[in-house]
């Protein structure tokens, strides 16, 4: 049985730990508010970009005066995938989900007979991707110095991105992040980002007539002009979706690690008290048969 001492030890222990995690419940909370504002007012701009890319790529001929980020290298061989999590841990199952659904995806295409290389951004994915696929990490973007994400940090990353798809190191691009819901749900999410999906539903209806636009300059310009900045916003999106998702994730996590703290709080006090009330009638009775004795 544990001793008085080392009882109220842990008791005050668990209380230090208790104030810590309520104070990043407390923080995380705060900082959910401005990120979740962020990720929402970004979402229609891309969303809608994605859509407009699609819609104006199906209506080009892909040939050879295409942009590459559109036609894309004419094989599907090399698969890079740039998954984004979080810096920081103490988020839940936050970072593991958005993992999870990589390494599934990578799987599958490994099962395929693809080439499969990772891309990573931020550095909690890291330690189990390079475990199960250890040399294939092809880089790691450290953000640990960002304290709100901001669209030149994509558009570093895109342009680093669209070097490398230049210089042929891979031919599709897929894009993993955690879509916020609400602070109890965060969806893990896949997206291709390189080169752009063509839409499926592009035809018109049957028995409607199809909107005549023209364009100017031409589709193709329009297209070398935006499709390298939809990469950039695709990755924007899902770094504030992730910020977003990390800040909600947290303040769950915390609360119910305070929870559970304050649980444990409990069970340790009424042990102290127990065994405390152990060693009283252990003395008194000592005391009691020592009167006797005499």
């Amino acid at each position: 049985m544990p001793s008085l001492k080392s009882l109220k030890v842990r008791i005050t222990s668990v209380k230090s730990t208790q104030k810590i995690t309520k104070a990043m419940k407390m923080v995380a909370a705060a900082k959910l508010r401005r990120a979740q504002q962020a990720a929402e007012a970004g979402r229609p701009y891309a969303e809608r970009l994605s859509t407009v890319m699609s819609s104006l790529a199906s209506k080009v001929t892909i040939g050879p005066s295409s942009p590459k980020l559109l036609a894309g290298t004419g094989s599907d061989q090399r698969h890079l995938l740039v998954v984004a999590t979080s810096e920081r841990g103490l988020a839940g199952a936050f970072n593991s989900n958005i993992v999870k659904l990589a390494r599934k995806t990578a799987d599958e295409l490994i099962a395929q007979g693809k080439d499969v290389k990772f891309y990573l951004i931020g550095k909690k994915g890291r330690a189990v991707i390079a475990r199960l696929y250890p040399g294939k990490i092809v880089h790691q973007v450290d953000q640990s110095h960002i304290k709100n994400v901001a669209f030149a940090d994509a558009h570093q990353v895109s342009e680093d991105l669209i070097r490398r798809f230049d210089a042929g190191e891979f031919d599709i691009a897929h894009l993993f992040f955690a879509k916020f819901q609400s602070a109890l749900a965060q969806i893990p999410t896949e997206l291709q980002i390189i080169p752009v999906p063509l839409a499926v539903n592009a035809a018109p209806a049957t028995g409607g007539a199809e909107a005549s636009v023209e364009y100017e300059p031409d589709e193709e310009a329009i297209l070398t002009e935006l499709l390298p900045r939809n990469v950039a916003v695709q990755l924007f999106r899902a770094m504030l979706e992730n910020a977003a998702s990390e800040q909600g994730s947290r303040m769950t996590a915390m609360d119910n690690a305070t929870r559970n703290a304050g649980d444990m709080i409990n069970r340790l006090t009424i042990q102290y008290n127990r065994t405390r009330q152990a060693a009283i009638t252990t003395e008194l009775v000592e005391i009691i048969s020592g009167a006797e004795a005499l």
